[in-house]
């Protein structure tokens, strides 16, 4: 063990590597594994390969962490890149390993910064620092060039007992409560003395079970009915959703679909699913709507909304209710770059066909849309990306009384990334504590409740209808009441004073 450590804690290549299979585990914590021990492994690996180094060296090691982790957990973003954007095997592997390489700068930059700045003598005050600077790499990793959240720490809590503190601080509060529990538990200076490690056996307990105990607060409570719901999950394949040739038997199916099944307060077709622009489509919609009106029924569906300014044509990635006067509907915000905008446009489009994919020209839609309206209750409406925004979902969710999120992660094939995906829409069920509905193209069509469970599902790549209930709630969790800003303000409290303490030391 002592052998292993200081290999791990040397600036050879030796402790690189580590790093680099430690990263590899941290992705066999989340979804479809949900093996969260592993996660807090490989965090105490690239804690304990930080404490001897040089700030360079650190900022490889945490690279090569960060290499491992995207490697092993993104790499189906090759699929969407060579299967559906028509890349050559070679460019796509060069196209996702470049995204690849540019996250892992982030784990670079925190490793560099904590080294440099952060690494302080005291083990109880370096495995805090060292868990609100892996906070604020989540954070700013969230933000910077609109944002990459995925993949953060707190998701492997999701069926832990960890999860109690969900509603509390969201899935940041998870993360940096297991690695702060992660990092003391590898302080053997601490482990050797019998009331220091009884302070540490105190303070996993007491994060433990507080989980466990905060699992069964109510912070929400029901309001209204409970509402039967049909998700119509069509399965159409990619290649086939933008074909001209093929929208008449897109649009023919979810109406059959739709028809076949009894009636149900909501009808929720998914992301896009009419693949035709508003404008041209209404009278298709809101025909079907007027129909499923007349038993009582509310039709929801994503639609490309195209709209006229002084700037010219305008298209959105879209969700209306059908039929609604005024029009309930809310256009995406949170874009995904090439999939539905092109970051340089003017000197990237047409390059490659990645480049070109159709629909990959949306426009942003405006801040503080409110929520939808439908079945007489609010829906916060995320679109497929937007489920994996913490903050921003919150803000949405504090308004509404259920969640409701449409997405085609057909981009991705059988891969484990519309798993990730899931995962991630438990999680937001769980800050809000509110049923969230989701509707996909090809899977995973879910109803999950306000605890996170999947009550039921439609497998991937299914053609199925899932009908069952959810129930409304009111009431806000202290997340959707403040979301990140304690997380934020502690960080800054701590981090800065430790930092600028160390640097006029020196």
């Amino acid at each position: 063990m002592h052998a292993l450590l200081s290999r791990l804690r040397g600036p050879g290549l030796v402790g690189h590597l580590i790093a680099l299979v430690a990263g590899a585990l941290s992705t066999l914590s989340f979804a479809p594994y949900n093996i969260w021990p592993l996660g807090m492994l490989s965090v105490a690996l690239l804690y304990q390969g930080l404490k001897d180094v040089t700030p360079k060296q650190a900022a490889l090691r945490g690279g090569a962490w960060g290499l491992g982790l995207f490697v092993s957990g993104v790499s189906w973003i090759y699929i969407s890149i060579h299967v559906h954007g028509n890349a050559s095997p070679p460019l796509a592997a060069l196209l996702t390993g470049g995204l690849e390489l540019g996250l892992a700068c982030f784990f670079a930059l925190m490793a560099w910064l904590w080294v440099r700045f952060l690494r302080p003598q005291g083990p109880w005050l370096a495995s805090l620092c060292f868990a609100l600077l892996w906070f604020a790499q989540e954070i700013f990793r969230s933000w910077f060039l609109t944002g990459f959240p995925w993949l953060y720490h707190g998701y492997a809590h999701t069926h832990s007992a960890l999860a109690g503190w969900a509603p509390v601080g969201g899935v940041w509060l998870l993360g940096v409560i297991s690695v702060l529990i992660a990092c003391l538990l590898t302080e053997w200076r601490l482990l050797r003395r019998p009331l220091q490690a009884a302070a540490v056996a105190a303070l996993v307990g007491l994060f433990w079970g507080g989980g466990l105990l905060l699992q069964y607060v109510d912070w929400t409570r029901p309001v209204g009915k409970r509402l039967s719901v049909n998700l119509v999950q069509a399965n159409i394949e990619q290649a086939n959703k933008w074909d001209p040739a093929y929208i008449t038997h897109t649009l023919e199916l979810y109406r059959d679909l739709t028809y076949a099944q009894p009636p149900t307060d909501l009808v929720v077709w998914p992301e896009t699913a009419v693949p035709v622009l508003q404008s041209q489509s209404l009278y298709f919609v809101d025909g079907i709507a007027a129909n499923l009106a007349q038993q009582g029924r509310t039709l929801i569906t994503g639609i490309p909304v195209d709209t006229q300014d002084e700037h010219g044509m305008r298209i959105y990635n879209g969700i209306m209710v059908g039929g609604s006067e005024p029009r309930s509907q809310y256009l995406k915000q949170k874009l995904v770059p090439f999939g539905e905008y092109v970051p340089l446009e003017g000197l990237l489009r047409g390059l490659i066909d990645f480049f070109n994919l159709p629909m990959s020209s949306f426009s942003r839609g405006p801040a503080d849309q409110p929520p939808l309206q439908a079945a007489g209750y609010q829906l916060a409406p995320l679109i497929c990306y937007e489920a994996v925004y913490p903050d921003f979902a919150a803000k949405l969710a504090a308004r509404s009384d259920l969640l409701i999120t449409i997405s085609n992660d057909s981009w991705f094939g059988s891969s484990i990334g519309p798993l990730q995906h899931l995962q991630m829409a438990q999680m937001r069920a769980i800050e809000s504590q509110r049923w969230m509905i989701r509707a996909t193209n090809n899977g995973v069509t879910a109803l999950i409740d306000p605890r996170g469970i999947i009550r039921q599902r439609i497998a991937q790549f299914q053609q199925e209808v899932l009908i069952g209930e959810v129930q409304p709630m009111t009431g806000q969790t202290p997340y959707l009441r403040w979301r990140s800003w304690p997380l934020i303000v502690m960080a800054l409290a701590i981090l800065l004073p430790v930092a600028w303490r160390r640097r006029h030391a020196r």
